[in-house]
């Protein structure tokens, strides 16, 4: 236990958290204030844009900057106004700039098109449409500057240990896990998860991945008296409320905030659906047809898409495979057999990256496995060509993968594809990721790849699973562009 205890202790020091009510509150007003400003400016330069450097189209008529200032005054009411009710200074701790930004741009256009409406029925034919498009598309880009470095600056500082709160999660079973992925998965949110506890003789002493296990949930007391704990989640089901009460009585003496995440259906808020039963609400699982239009606008998204690029990588497959077959014997295109959704085998397609038949070689090259669990993964693998590393490092061995696509087998966005041999030796809450089609990249691949350990991959897979939309998927196929670009993780 002690040795245990000593990884919450090796926690660096760190400022104390400066996210207090009363900080918030300052730091959302000094955001409205450089929106304000902000705001003007970018009407100021439209007009400049409009009526000086006559961008895009030669001005009918000519007005001064003074008969835009009834136009200028709606546009800073219209767009704060929109701002406060769509949420823009409510959660920008929780929100990644992505999130942050399409907010924004729905603010942005909402307001645009109320100030087109108000010019067409009272305004003057002076008043310029575009410039007002041409504001709104400035307010995006100046704004969306600013949280940038917000952005970056907040990841700056969690990076020295400001602003981040240590969080300790109390059992590790499905909602315990659960909250690790969500930790795990969005680091925007600026936790830091020191470890768990849990009562399971098993799961109490196993790490998952990058979370510490540190004991039975007994040994709460002596966790906290150790400091460097922020914020307790407590994530043990219902039945257990006598343990729940006392781990609350226990974080309130020792001055540590306490939280609990429901059990009720194992559902989180994506998977609920809440109704009105005679003013009263209850909550239920999501309708089948729901999820049936989801699955359709994923397939849609994956034949348009997947269309594209598979048009898109063709040169590109072509001079791979010529430069393949000139360095070593064998096809140009290497098929492996991979589990599917609900574990269905299928043959996956990609560029073969090895010398033929490389694959009988595994056994002997065991001892040099670098990864955990059922994965095998060799930095410096010997039996990589040296056409074949470069292809690894810019992901071009995965493009054939888009065939797959088309076929219905894969999906653009989705868990890894593991092996059939991996899939054997998963544990029970392993196989959770098998609920949906594999994918050519995922939260996994913008998240380290091959500098993933196996169970961290897992809680990405199953976040994912848990939280998909399509924005979601939108945001990964981004994301993976200058990812793979940089070559992280990729061997």
């Amino acid at each position: 236990m002690t040795s245990r205890l000593a990884k919450l202790a090796s926690v660096a020091p760190r400022a104390a958290p400066w996210t207090t009510q009363r900080v918030r509150w300052a730091l959302r007003i000094a955001l409205f204030a450089s929106d304000l400003a902000l705001i003007n400016v970018a009407f100021a330069l439209a007009y400049v844009i409009r009526y000086q450097w006559e961008w895009f189209r030669p001005i009918a008529f000519d007005a001064p900057f003074s008969a835009y200032l009834p136009i200028q005054a709606l546009f800073n009411v219209t767009l704060l106004t929109f701002f406060v009710f769509d949420g823009v200074y409510s959660s920008q701790r929780e929100s990644a700039w992505l999130d942050q930004m399409w907010t924004l741009v729905g603010s942005v256009l909402k307001a645009v098109f109320i100030i087109w409406v108000a010019i067409f029925i009272y305004g003057p034919a002076v008043y310029s449409r575009l410039m007002i498009l041409e504001a709104g598309a400035l307010v995006v880009l100046l704004l969306g500057v600013t949280r940038a470095l917000r952005v970056w600056t907040e990841a700056q500082l969690r990076a020295r240990g400001i602003g981040t709160r240590n969080v300790l999660i109390i059992g590790a079973g499905e909602i315990g896990r659960a909250v690790m992925r969500t930790i795990f998965a969005r680091p925007e949110l600026g936790y830091r998860c020191v470890g768990f506890l849990d009562d399971d003789p098993e799961r109490g002493h196993t790490d998952i991945g990058r979370f510490s296990a540190l004991g039975a949930v007994s040994a709460l007391p002596q966790v906290l008296s150790q400091g460097g704990v922020d914020e307790v989640v407590i994530t043990l089901p219902w039945s257990a409320q006598a343990k729940i009460r006392e781990v609350l009585e226990i974080c309130q003496a020792h001055g540590v905030r306490a939280r609990v995440a429901p059990s009720l259906l194992q559902l989180n808020l994506s998977q609920v659906n809440v109704a009105d039963f005679g003013g009263i609400p209850v909550l239920g699982p999501r309708e089948n047809e729901t999820r049936l239009l989801d699955r359709a606008l994923k397939r849609a998204l994956d034949l348009t898409l997947g269309s594209v690029f598979a048009l898109l990588s063709l040169p590109v497959i072509l001079v791979a495979a010529v430069a393949i077959r000139l360095e070593s014997p064998g096809s140009p295109i290497y098929t492996q057999w991979r589990a599917g959704q609900n574990g269905k085998p299928f043959r996956l397609y990609k560029l073969r990256s090895m010398y033929q038949d490389a694959d009988k070689l595994r056994d002997q090259l065991q001892a040099l496995n670098e990864a955990d669990g059922p994965l095998f993964k060799i930095r410096d693998d010997p039996r990589c060509t040296k056409v074949g590393r470069i292809l690894r490092k810019l992901s071009i061995d995965e493009l054939p993968q888009f065939w797959n696509v088309l076929r219905g087998e894969m999906s653009i966005v989705g868990p890894r594809p593991a092996l059939l041999s991996e899939v054997e030796a998963y544990r029970d809450w392993h196989r959770e990721r098998l609920r949906v089609k594999p994918g050519i990249t995922g939260l996994w691949q913008i998240s380290g790849r091959s500098e993933l350990s196996f169970e961290e991959m897992v809680l990405l897979d199953v976040y994912y699973i848990e939280n998909w939309s399509l924005s979601l998927d939108l945001k990964i196929i981004l994301r993976t562009i200058p990812y793979v670009l940089s070559g992280r993780g990729a061997y």
